[in-house]
Order: structure tokens, then sequence, then C-alpha cells
């Protein structure tokens, strides 16, 4: 078959940022394509420096290619100015292991991130020479899949999907990878795609659009023995993260009422420190990087966290190897902490309130005071921070503009208590206070996922409340643009209506819509009126408790009678405690009777 990056070659200098392009990186797998039974394309829909940043890209790599009997190569979305070059020179989506063709191989796959990236799914297919429709390719296209948290509602691209993978990938994508090869072998090709297709749905945890049946998510029982990419492809090239990544646990249970990810990852799953030591000394020695991040969705929150810290900051530090974490918890523990990650370099504390009052971070169950908060950053600008971001939530459900209003407030005093202590101290230098405000989202498998999001007037209302409210030196304010949000939560929580949306908005060059400067608000507004369908009625939808939900066929574990009394709870404002201390919530995902958070010592409070 013929080499597409060959083909490339002579125009590569035309286009930004050639290496995004060209494979050939340390560490890359390469398979004689002869000697497996199935050839998977791994497609992130964004372009190189993004996709290369994600953890989960790189441990399906290693996944895959660890076996024998099957290969995994990449592709990225290109870059406008390489797209167009490809479509003008007919040189189609291929993988950057081999330069192989999309259509060379069996199957291909999309992560889903993000609802923002759907017109990029498309696009690939599209420059993969691929029918957009499951239903019009027939046994000679490669097979379509998908996978990631959009599987939590992937109704909006169903149509365009023979399968979908529901939860955890590292054991699902090569058992159903391996059903393909074998069915490829037995049959002499995909020739019948119907029975291919009833074979995945066998599986646990595979959805197949076109049979619609009851799935339930894969779950992983524990990280332990996992499969992790010990030495992951390293770029060459900046990624949007150059560093070495260690996920020290998987899954949250703080119970955040608006955060689907702490839903649909349950339960809490974590690695051992020992463990965790080991693959930092073997990602070092395999890969370059000068920074260690400690990934999951609450890494504060392992119950080990200070000695694994302690450890890794004592074993690299003499190499001048840094640590890095996500935004940590508002309490002086977390100061500690942060000491003693940034012992390397200092960076900035951060940390997410999510809503101003104390009212709405209830009705939220964030968990969290402003007694708490304001102690928390005096004690971290008494030991040397000076920057401090802090990341809220308008449109929340039950909010008013005096919550609103108690955003701004909240600032003011983070930025009044820092620089009390910087006078008391006689400390030099200015403080720097972030406030970052996103719009809220409803999402499916929450208990938020009945609500409407509110209107683009109320949001872009609120925004110049605080805009206006917002005027001190020591704080910055940004905020995200109330479009895109409305465009993510019509996705997030529609059906199959949207597809005809999704194609037209690809017509109409829709592309990289998570990135501002790419957004064509224009072209979508036309792309929905086109399809019949009104965008701001979609995202602010609300939809009966009692009635059936376009993803209800989906099963990622929490039950619909939590989620439910989750949302009641909110109206009341009554928190739910964490399960790994305090009891069993009665979420549903763990059998009756057990706890299946695997935790490695005493539970962080």
């Amino acid at each position: 078959m013929e080499n597409c990056i060959r083909r490339i070659m002579p125009y590569i200098n035309q286009v930004e940022k050639p290496q995004r392009y060209l494979g050939g990186e340390w560490n890359q797998a390469v398979k004689d394509p002869h000697t497996v039974k199935c050839r998977f394309l791994f497609g992130f829909p964004d372009i190189y420096e993004v996709g290369m940043s994600h953890l989960g890209m790189h441990i399906l790599y290693e996944a895959v290619n660890r076996r024998p009997d099957m290969l995994m190569e990449r592709a990225f979305s290109p870059w406008k100015d390489m797209e167009a070059l490809m479509l003008r020179e007919g040189i189609p989506l291929y993988g950057l292991e081999s330069g192989r063709a999309a259509g060379g191989f069996d199957c291909i796959g999309f992560t889903l991130q993000h609802e923002a990236s759907y017109t990029n799914v498309l696009g690939m297919l599209r420059l993969a020479g691929l029918p957009l429709r499951a239903d019009a390719r027939g046994p000679e296209w490669p097979l379509v899949i998908a996978g990631g948290p959009c599987g939590a509602n992937p109704e909006p691209l169903a149509p365009f999907l023979d399968a979908i993978a529901l939860g955890e990938g590292e054991e699902l994508l090569p058992s159903m990878l391996g059903v393909i090869g074998v069915h490829k072998e037995a049959r002499g090709g995909l020739a019948d795609k119907a029975e291919l297709l009833r074979e995945l749905a066998a599986l646990p945890g595979v959805y197949v659009p076109s049979l619609k049946a009851h799935v339930r998510k894969a779950v992983l029982p524990g990280l332990e023995g996992a499969v992790f990419p010990l030495a992951p492809v390293v770029p060459y090239i900046e990624a949007v993260h150059d560093r070495m990544m260690l996920e020290i646990l998987r899954g949250c249970t703080r119970g955040c009422r608006f955060c689907q990810a702490g839903m649909i990852y349950r339960p809490v799953r974590e690695r051992r420190k020992e463990t965790l030591l080991s693959q930092a000394r073997e990602l070092r020695d395999r890969t370059g990087h000068r920074e260690i991040a400690l990934t999951s969705l609450s890494s504060s929150d392992h119950s080990c966290i200070m000695d694994i810290v302690s450890e890794l900051s004592a074993e690299f530090s003499g190499d001048r190897i840094g640590l890095s974490l996500p935004s940590l918890r508002a309490n002086h523990f977390s100061v500690s902490l942060a000491e003693e990650i940034q012992k390397v370099r200092k960076t900035g504390f951060t940390f997410a309130p999510e809503a101003g009052s104390q009212r709405m971070r209830d009705a939220v169950n964030k968990g969290v005071t402003e007694e708490e908060l304001l102690s928390t950053v005096a004690k971290a600008v008494s030991a040397g921070w000076r920057q401090i971001k802090l990341y809220f939530m308008i449109g929340l459900p039950g909010e008013t503009m005096e919550d609103v209003d108690a955003i701004a407030g909240l600032c003011r005093k983070v930025a009044d208590a820092g620089t009390r202590v910087m006078k008391e101290q006689n400390q030099r230098g200015s403080l720097r206070i972030g406030c970052s405000v996103s719009n809220f989202v409803p999402k499916a498998q929450t208990p938020y996922q009945w609500v409407g999001q509110e209107s683009q007037e109320e949001l872009r209302a609120k925004q110049a409340r605080l805009r206006h409210m917002i005027r001190d030196k020591r704080i910055a304010y940004s905020y995200h643009d109330p479009f895109t949000s409305m465009l993510e939560a019509a996705f997030a929580r529609g059906g199959r209506e949207l597809a005809p949306v999704l194609e037209r908005a690809l017509e109409k060059g829709c592309r990289f819509d998570s990135w501002t400067e790419e957004l064509r608000a224009d072209s979508w507004k036309e792309a929905f009126v086109d399809a019949g369908l009104d965008m701001q009625a979609l995202a602010s939808k609300r939809y009966d408790m009692d009635s059936p939900l376009p993803w209800d066929h989906l099963d990622y574990g929490v039950s619909k009678a939590f989620l439910k009394n989750e949302y009641e709870k909110s109206l009341r404002g009554e928190a739910t405690g964490d399960c790994r201390g305090q009891g069993c919530a009665g979420c549903g995902v763990c059998p009756p009777g057990t706890n299946g958070n695997v935790l490695c010592g005493e539970a962080v409070d």
C-alpha cells in the first residue's frame, strides 16, 4: 500500500509544524501489518500537541501493541493548512507509524473527550475517504468505533459509529480488536458486518447503536497490574503537556453534582506508592521529561499522597525533575502538600470553590467553606505563594444574582487575606488572584441531567455583572464564551436528531470548535436552522424526571434513583458524604453490601 508520508513530503514545508505529520518519534511501535490479525488506527480529534498529551491514548497504545496479534497506530486532526493540502492533493488520513492510509486498517477508533470535538471526528472520517454514516459503509470499509467520557451520551454521533466502548478501555479495546481479528480470519475479511456487530455487542461494555440494547460500562477492578505505558511515545515538538504522567488513582467519590467524570468513573481505585515510584523511574529513563504529573480527577485525595510526594521529591529533585498536581482542596494539608511538590519550581496555587456563596457550594455538594478557603490562602501566601487561581461556575441550578455577586466578594476576600499576610510578614512583591468563570453545562449521567442550561442572555448578564464588580487590580477576571457552552449543552443531552446538524456544520467549515478563534458561530446557527432545530431550546431543555432520557439504555453504574435523590438534595442544600470515609451513599456502582473502592491506606478527610 502507498506510503502517505512519502506522498506528503514534497509539500511538507508549506504547512505549520511539519513534525506533526511525520511520525518516527522515540518509543513509537512499528509492526509488520502482515503478522497481525487486526490493524487499528486510533484517531484523536484534535491537533498532535493536544493528543500527545492525553494519557488515555498512551495507555491504549501500550494495551494494544503489547499484543503480538494486533497493532495500533495514531492519527490526529491535521490543522487547517494541512487538511486543505491533503484534500487538494488527494492524500487520505494515515497512520503516523507506517504512513498507511486509514482505509487500509480494519478498524478506526476515536476518543470523545468533549462535544466540541464532534466535527473533527467527521472531518477525519471525510479525510479518510469513508462514508460518514455507518449504514452507508459496507464490509469493504473499516469498522468505526469510539470511546471516552462522551460515551455517557453518544447519541448525536451514534449514526456515524458502528460501536462504542463504554467505560475503561485498556482491557475492553483489545477484546474488541480480538473479536474483529478472529472474525476477519474466519471469514477472510469483514464481509458479514451485521454478524460482526452482534459479536461485538456480546462483549460487556460494547454499545452497538444499530442494535440499541441496554449496556453497562466496563470497569477495571483495580489499577495494580493494569496496563500502564512505561515507554510512551515522546513527541519531537513541544506538546501541551511535556511531562511524565503517573495515574495515581482513578475515580472520584466526592460527589460534586455537576461533575460527569466524578459519576462515570466510580469507584475509586488507587495505585500503591511502590508501584508509582517504580513507574516514575522507568518513565525518567525512557522519556527524558523534566516533570512528573500526578494525574487523576482528585490527586490530593490519594490516601497515601504525602508519602508518595515526599518519596518522589526526595528521589527526583536531585535530577531537577519537578512534580505537579491538579487543583488542590482548600485545606492546610494541601498547602503542606504543595510545599513538598514545588521544591524544585514554584508555580501557582489553584483551587476550585465552584460557587461564591455557601448556599450554592452546599447545593452542588462541593464540601468547602469560605473559612477553609481563606485560611488555606493565608497559609499559602505565608509559605511564599504569590499567584492564586480560583475556578468558579455560573448558571448552576437555583443560582441567583446574589450568588453571582458572592463570587466577586469571595475573590476580594481572598485578595484581602493574602495581602494582610504579606503586610504582617513584611513580604515584598505583589499578589495576583485569577478568577476564571465557566458556564454550567448540564451533562448526562449526573444529578443535573434533567435540568436545562440558562439562556445566552442570562449567562451574559451574569458575566457583565462580574466584570462590573471585579475591578480590583489584584484580581484578573476571565470567562468562557456562552455560545460555546450552549453548543456543548445542546450536544451533551441531545439525541440522534442532531446528526444532520453535525453534517451541515462540517459542510460549512466548522472544525476545532473548542478553539475560540476557530469557532464559527454563524455557521453553527445556520446548521441548526437547516436541520429544523433550535440550538437554544435544546440547550435549555428540561426533561421530566419520570420520562425516558436519550441515554437511558447506557448504564454507567450510578443508579437513576441515586441521581434523582441527589438532585432533590441539591434543591434542599443537603450534602452527601464521601463513601471512602463516611459510609456508602448508595450510588449503585458497587454490588450491595460491598465497597468497591480500592485504597492503599487511610482515606484523607
